[in-house]
């Protein structure tokens, strides 16, 4: 094993402890009441928490962005385990047909709800000049019903969410130009 490489991943190891401790220790930021549109209607927080007072929000670009519905796929595959704890959600601008169809192709389970208005996706800091950007969120519902916003990530290549991008590191010539479809 090469010691560089080891010594590396140690140091990125003892860096995500760090950075998990300040997101344990973070102040959680207050949301306002949304609603998003369906195939079914309207729906609120409430609805999107569910029985659970957690929920984790995965924002996506919608149908269009190949990047975003690679990491659906991956994220759909331990959708059980984060449902064990929490409500998980997809939100983007497609329609919800759009939606429905997406996910009736892609094998997806995994609740979809749109944010036409882009004002909820804006005010989550995941729009930028009027783009939408990938990453996920997770929220906290208070006794109250209050809802705070407890963490945020972005998505991207090489991130914590979607381990295609390591597992083609180790290949020889890493991901050589491959691009998700």
């Amino acid at each position: 094993m090469n010691e560089a490489i080891r010594k590396l991943e140690m140091e990125i190891y003892e860096l995500k402890q760090q950075l998990s401790k300040l997101r344990t220790e973070a102040t959680p930021e207050p949301v306002a009441d949304y609603t998003f549109q369906t195939a079914d209607g309207d729906v609120t927080w409430a609805d999107l928490f569910g029985d659970k007072e957690h929920l984790f929000l995965i924002h996506n670009m919608g149908e269009s962005c190949d990047y975003c519905t690679l990491w659906a796929d991956v994220l759909h595959g331990y959708l059980p385990m984060l449902e064990q704890k929490a409500s998980v959600v997809l939100v983007n601008g497609d329609s919800p047909a759009m939606q429905q169809a997406q996910s009736a192709k892609r094998g997806w389970r995994v609740r979809c709800v749109t944010d036409t208005s882009g004002e909820f996706t804006e005010a989550m800091g995941m729009m930028k000049d009027g783009h939408r950007w990938p990453g996920m969120s997770a929220f906290h519902r208070g006794a109250d019903g209050a809802v705070v916003r407890t963490g945020v990530t972005p998505f991207g290549p090489g991130d914590d969410f979607c381990p295609v991008w390591p597992a083609f590191d180790l290949l020889k010539g890493g991901a050589d130009g491959w691009e998700p479809s």
